[in-house]
């Protein structure tokens, strides 16, 4: 029985590839088949252009040193802040930080090559804030916390993937500027600013000068 069972079955299978062969071989299935999968091909090109200009979109052009945000602190609890960070715009966002130091972070998109002897100057997107310790029994027990400040997303991030084949685009270097790690303190403010080699936070008041000498 199970014999006459694997026969039916062997019958069967060969009669689907027979078909399936048919129908592959078909000049006008296969012609069309080819023309539909290069058109996908060609609108997904397309769709993933049009992202990819999107997300370099979303970075800013940085042709000199300019100030891009304010931040504050007011202290919650003891290694506690909340931070409060005004972009360049005048777009407030607020945050908790645990830890001792802050942080901020921006991705930027250098060009090289004949692109930066066209004139087109780097760009940058800022990324995130975050928070450390000073103690490193602090850093390995304690809460910790990182806040992205840009949430744009377009499904396509320009800069991981030129990270990623950093040896496959000889014209653009996709690098991270970070500002120092520096104190927080209530009531402290810093002003961030960027440069073609990154960040920069100077204090704005007698808050943030003090936590700076007292930390140096």
């Amino acid at each position: 029985m199970y014999l006459l069972i694997t026969f039916l079955i062997a019958i069967l299978a060969l009669l689907l590839i027979f078909w399936g062969t048919r129908v592959l071989l078909g000049g006008t299935w296969v012609m069309g088949f080819l023309r539909g999968s290069i058109g996908l091909v060609f609108f997904g090109l397309a769709l993933w252009i049009v992202l990819v200009a999107a997300d370099v979109y979303s970075y800013r052009n940085l042709a000199n040193e300019h100030s891009v945000g304010i931040v504050s602190f007011k202290k919650i609890a003891e290694q506690q802040f909340e931070v409060k960070f005004s972009d360049a715009d005048g777009i407030s966002q607020r945050f908790e930080l645990y830890g001792d130091q802050w942080q901020l972070d921006a991705r930027m998109l250098k060009w090289q090559g004949p692109l930066a002897r066209w004139g087109i100057k780097p760009a940058y997107r800022l990324d995130r804030l975050s928070g450390r310790y000073l103690t490193l029994q602090d850093e390995r027990i304690r809460e910790r916390s990182v806040h992205q400040i840009d949430g744009t997303n377009y499904g396509v991030d320009i800069w991981q993937f030129v990270q990623g084949f950093d040896q496959t685009f000889p014209f653009v270097d996709a690098v991270y500027g970070s500002a120092t790690f520096l104190p927080m303190e209530d009531g402290a403010v810093y002003e961030v600013r960027i440069s073609h080699s990154g960040l920069l936070a100077r204090p704005l008041n007698q808050q943030a000068t003090s936590a700076l000498d007292g930390w140096q």
